[in-house]
């Protein structure tokens, strides 16, 4: 991730909502796909200040009455008084506000999900909804357990659990990967190197591209890469590995333990990793702690610049009690699925016409 510069020279974050130096108001300009500060222009609207953009803004409804965004949107005569961003229109369910400690949540949910589509725009992979003619659309549910504990309800259970995970292009986070503590209780359980918001998106968001990119297209060759989708059956596979575990030997094959489990989880924890090396790239380039590589322009070097960083963070990390930043193991069969990866992500880009087009469709 970037960062950019105030009018007033101050540096300014991606989750930034105002300049800590000089108090400006700033925010997402999809015009500059930056952060900007942002001047009012004195009908409740807001002109960008980035140098050669000045357009015209309104603030996403998340953004001026949820406090949990902090993107715009393009002011025109098609905007609805309260619109919602390029990100927020993709929520069909979100939290309840009335809930103490839901709107913090919410806006924790709502950073990893920008951070997420962020490393899709700069990939150029596609997106949308059923009207943009995408099948299938997504979307985004951000719900919390349901407790009963009184009346007719109590005979129905004690807690009806929301399970993350996704479906048909649905994606669902349950609230409680939000709490740090509740997270890192089930990381723990679960016995998981990495447990993290920005991983549940990125993990997810894979399912969605199988469906999108994989169904019906290329299943074959996806199969030869990551097995047999088909047998065993999702629910037999699943129902072994938490029996059983993952097999004694997965770190020669798989990315991660749960890969084990079956060829699309496989699929997805290793699309998750590429979405990693993407975003970690784009992060230490900018901060010149390496040589700028994108992986669509250079696979192989993107890799190898990823293991080397990867190491240096992992004793940076080791050395102050932290969890290791990049804990997979880069072997050849998990480089092969990578690079599968790669090609599959090469070639939407490419059909979609690359990250810049892809970023002005989401303007």
């Amino acid at each position: 991730m970037k960062t950019f510069a105030c009018t007033c020279g101050n540096r300014l974050f991606f989750d930034n909502t105002s300049c800590l130096a000089c108090k400006r108001q700033v925010g997402w300009c999809p015009e500059c796909a930056a952060i900007r500060a942002l001047e009012p222009t004195g009908d409740g609207r807001l002109r960008c200040t980035g140098e050669d953009c000045g357009a015209i803004l309104v603030a996403c409804r998340n953004y001026a009455v949820e406090g949990v965004c902090n993107r715009m949107v393009v002011a025109g005569p098609d905007v609805a008084e309260s619109p919602l961003c390029g990100g927020c229109r993709f929520n069909r369910t979100v939290p309840d506000t009335s809930v103490p400690g839901n709107r913090m949540k919410w806006a924790q949910l709502e950073s990893a999900k920008r951070r997420l589509l962020y490393t899709l725009d700069d990939l150029g992979l596609p997106y949308g909804t059923a009207e943009e003619g995408f099948e299938p659309p997504l979307c985004f549910d951000f719900k919390a357990d349901l407790v009963r504990d009184k009346g007719a309800w109590h005979r129905l259970g004690a807690v009806e659990h929301v399970y993350t995970g996704h479906a048909s292009g649905r994606i669902t986070i349950n609230l409680d990967e939000a709490d740090d503590a509740e997270r890192e209780r089930r990381r723990i359980n679960m016995n998981e190197a990495h447990r993290t918001l920005i991983g549940h998106f990125r993990h997810e968001i894979a399912h969605y591209y199988w469906e999108l990119l994989v169904r019906g297209r290329c299943e074959d060759a996806c199969r030869a890469c990551f097995g047999d989708h088909d047998d065993p059956p999702y629910g037999e596979a699943l129902k072994a590995h938490y029996n059983a575990g993952p097999p004694h030997d997965w770190p020669s094959h798989y990315v991660s333990a749960y890969a084990t489990m079956h060829p699309w989880e496989d699929f997805a924890e290793t699309f998750a990793v590429y979405l990693d090396m993407a975003a970690v790239l784009d992060t230490v380039g900018h901060w010149g702690l390496e040589k700028t590589v994108r992986p669509l322009d250079d696979f192989d070097q993107a890799l190898a610049t990823y293991r080397h960083i990867g190491i240096s963070l992992n004793e940076v990390n080791r050395e102050m009690g932290l969890l290791d930043v990049v804990p997979e193991v880069f072997v050849a069969p998990v480089v092969d699925k990578l690079r599968f990866i790669h090609e599959l992500i090469r070639t939407a880009s490419r059909n979609a016409g690359g990250a810049a087009d892809s970023r002005e469709a989401r303007a």
